[in-house]
């Protein structure tokens, strides 16, 4: 359904990626926008294309009066609702909304959001691979890359498959997925919120405003989803990687058992190309709304068995000298971690630390003593990292990723492996995640040897 929003003024704020496709869409739909973001002109490199657009910009702060003269502002994921300005704009009654929600209003066909601590990323591709090779035409985006709002420019697609941020979901009024898939909740971005339960919280948004038409899909083995799983109205099905169901998604240890209304399939795991127990979790996850929608399970566990995995999460870098390499700079909260060291036998040496998000490095300790055999620490984090796990093994901070590696090939033994799962943001020393394992890749892949 078109929504049109004729001489509304709006204001878009955030001129990235997803700011610019806010204002590419509104001005479709007869907007008077203006663009506004803390950088500079100089930083905006699509300044030229807004200005022939018509676009006012209001760059280098956040000017409260032009906020104050707005009918709706409309912010990018990354955007605090903390920000001066909108708080101001906020007691104004001034309505606040996120890029998805003014997304969703458009959408005619079944929305499939796919959030959580870790694993969203793998799971939204997964599952539009498992559509695609049912012979849909999906959409896959959101949070992954490409902005939801950009779904809407096409009438192509019969499936929106899209990551949600709890971010995104801070400033949503009627977003409502037919499919929603909750993967893990585990403590991340603690910089942003003031507590886990608030985190949580925002990730709970994506239930709201469900109905018993709908569903929930969630993980039974998860303890903070268990505290407030009765609350969703949507109809709920399980997996689990811990016990075998008697409805839902299961896995007991050989293979994945599929159990929904009377009928059972079963899915060796051993023919996945994407290895380790969280990977395992994710690919369940995402076999269970094509299979609810009528997809013929062959055809699911094909594509599923197809899949590579994403660049920099959990990927074999390279096998040097009886040494393997991984590259799991995606890897940016304890959770993550965790669930990296499970799949690998010891001994490993860690690389790990950045820009530090709050959380506790408490539920590393166990696989960090009875797996990590040398600690690598780098960034900002790294004094805290230490103080935290630094006694449990061999422990160095060392002030480059560069440097890391070089030690790591200088430390790790024949039969060991290398793993960069950091637990924290980039953005100390990278521009992103996919900067830092890029650099480490490079990095390892200029090691001497055969």
């Amino acid at each position: 359904m078109r929504v049109e929003y004729p001489q509304q003024k709006i204001m878009i704020v955030g001129a990235g990626r997803t700011g610019i496709a806010l204002c590419r869409y509104f001005i479709g739909r007869g907007a008077a926008l203006t663009l506004s973001d803390a950088r500079p002109a100089e930083k905006i490199t699509e300044r030229d294309e807004l200005s022939r657009l018509g676009i006012a910009l209001d760059l280098g702060g956040h000017t409260t009066a032009k906020f104050l003269a707005s009918d709706l502002i409309v912010i990018s994921p990354g955007v605090s609702l903390q920000l001066p300005a909108l708080q101001l704009a906020t007691a104004a009654n001034i309505p606040i909304l996120g890029e998805i929600e003014i997304a969703c209003r458009e959408f005619d066909v079944p929305l499939i959001a796919i959030t959580g601590t870790n694993g969203k990323s793998t799971t939204t591709t997964l599952l539009g691979a498992i559509h695609s090779a049912w012979g849909k035409h999906p959409f896959v985006g959101g949070n992954l890359g490409t902005p939801l709002i950009e779904a809407t420019q096409r009438n192509e697609y019969d499936v929106i498959v899209a990551e949600i941020s709890s971010f995104q979901l801070e400033a949503v009024e009627q977003f409502h997925p037919r499919y929603a898939l909750l993967l893990n909740l585990s403590e991340d971005h603690l910089d942003r919120y003031p507590d886990m339960a608030s985190y949580i919280a925002a990730k709970r948004e994506i239930f709201k405003r469900m109905t018993p038409r709908d569903v929930a899909i969630l993980n039974a083995g998860d303890a903070h989803t268990a505290t407030f799983s009765e609350t969703i109205t949507a109809r709920k099905i399980y997996f689990s990687s811990q016990r075998i169901l008697t409805e839902g998604m299961s896995f007991d240890g050989t293979s994945i058992i599929w159990r929904y209304q009377g009928n059972e399939h079963l899915f060796p795991v051993n023919e996945l190309l994407i290895k380790g127990l969280h990977n395992i979790e994710n690919v369940m996850a995402a076999l269970i709304p094509p299979l609810c929608e009528g997809c013929p399970p062959e055809i699911a566990w094909q594509a599923a068995c197809a899949f590579r995995g994403l660049e920099h999460r959990m990927n074999l870098v390279r096998i040097l000298n009886e040494v393997a390499w991984y590259n799991d700079s995606k890897g940016t909260n304890v959770g993550s971690v965790v669930k990296s060291l499970e799949g690998l036998t010891p001994p490993v040496t860690l690389i790990a630390g950045g820009k530090d998000k709050g959380g506790d490095y408490a539920p590393l300790a166990e696989l960090i003593h009875s797996k990590v055999r040398h600690l690598i620490l780098i960034g900002e984090a790294s004094d805290r990292i230490a103080a935290a796990l630094g006694s449990l093994t061999h422990t160095v901070r060392v002030p480059s990723l560069e440097a890391a590696v070089t030690l790591a090939h200088q430390l790790t033994e024949a039969g060991g492996t290398v793993l960069l799962s950091p637990g924290c943001s980039s953005f100390d020393m990278f521009t992103s995640y996919a900067e830092r394992g890029n650099i480490f890749s490079a990095a390892v892949n200029n090691l001497p040897g055969a």
